[in-house]
């Protein structure tokens, strides 16, 4: 998929080890409600065994990144993760100048 152009959220997260259940729910609506969002153009995700975690956000422009940011259920996550879930996080926001992508033959 080429991403040339398009605006990366880049969010590195520490989790604390406090309720994992409400976190994966609040993410899982967070994912939802995103996909919705005009200029959303996906995300990738992982975390680690040792809670951290990598979460980048795709999007069509500044401004839809921006619109994303200022959501107010997403205002409201960014809080109670402030609150409950995190221990520390940085966010880094890239225009991507350059993309490409291999794949195995075999995959």
């Amino acid at each position: 998929m080429d991403r040339t152009g398009q605006i990366a959220v880049i969010f590195l997260s520490q989790r604390t080890e406090d309720d994992a259940d409400g976190y994966a729910e609040a993410a899982e609506a967070m994912d939802a409600l995103a996909a919705k969002q005009p200029g959303y153009c996906g995300v990738d995700s992982a975390r680690g065994a040792d809670g951290f975690g990598i979460t980048v956000s795709w999007w069509a422009d500044e401004a839809s990144a921006l619109a994303w940011r200022g959501h107010p259920e997403h205002a409201a996550i960014r809080e109670r993760g402030r609150a409950e879930w995190y221990a520390r996080y940085d966010v880094a926001v890239a225009e991507v100048g350059r993309s490409y992508e291999w794949m195995a033959s075999n995959s």
